[in-house]
């Protein structure tokens, strides 16, 4: 495991990148299944790392408290090595039911996706408003061992309630950080 900081590859206001990928369902999803949600959080997520562990439950009460508000989420999990067996497609299913995961959980099994997003880490979370232009990316909140401590700065929370209010979110996104991709080349 190496601790990673995210970086800004896509700038705010761009265009989310294409992607077509198979979820967990065994359905394919794009960003066209997505249209008409008032924002849609893309984290890039696998179910090997201890910072996503950590993050999980996070993760899945954010959805719940943001999908009836009708701000989409989606996982993607760009990590397919052989290393990594954790990580397999077969394994989301059971990292997902474990966790309580509702929302669709996608493979990036070319790494393409992650590539196109400038993902480094996981989680890294990206926030794309209604049009599918990138509102914000960066951490969840300020803590990265979440039984240790409290957050005292909800940036996915601030970030939501603003991209819904219609407000523009003026803070510094700061980067989240996690676990490397683990690349396959």
């Amino acid at each position: 495991m190496v601790l990673l900081k995210s970086i800004e590859k896509l700038k705010k206001g761009e265009d989310a990148p294409y992607f077509y990928l198979q979820g967990i369902d065994n359905k394919f999803y794009s960003l066209e299944d997505f249209k008409g949600s008032k924002g849609l959080v893309i984290i890039f997520m696998c179910n090997h790392c201890p910072y996503v562990k950590a993050k999980i439950s996070k993760i899945v009460q954010l959805s719940q408290n943001y999908l009836p508000k009708a701000i989409s989420f989606v996982g993607i999990n760009p990590n397919n090595h052989p290393d990594y067996p954790e990580d397999s497609f077969e394994n989301m299913k059971k990292f997902a039911k474990e966790h309580n995961i509702k929302f669709p959980y996608l493979f990036d099994s070319t790494q393409e996706v992650a590539k196109a997003y400038g993902a480094v880490c996981t989680p890294d979370p990206f926030v794309f408003d209604s049009n599918f232009k990138l509102f914000y990316h960066g951490r969840i909140d300020d803590v990265h061992y979440p039984n240790t401590q409290k957050p005292k700065s909800e940036d996915m929370i601030e970030v939501l309630d603003s991209l819904l209010a219609g407000r523009t979110y003026t803070k510094k996104a700061q980067p989240s950080m996690g676990c490397s991709i683990k690349w396959r080349e």
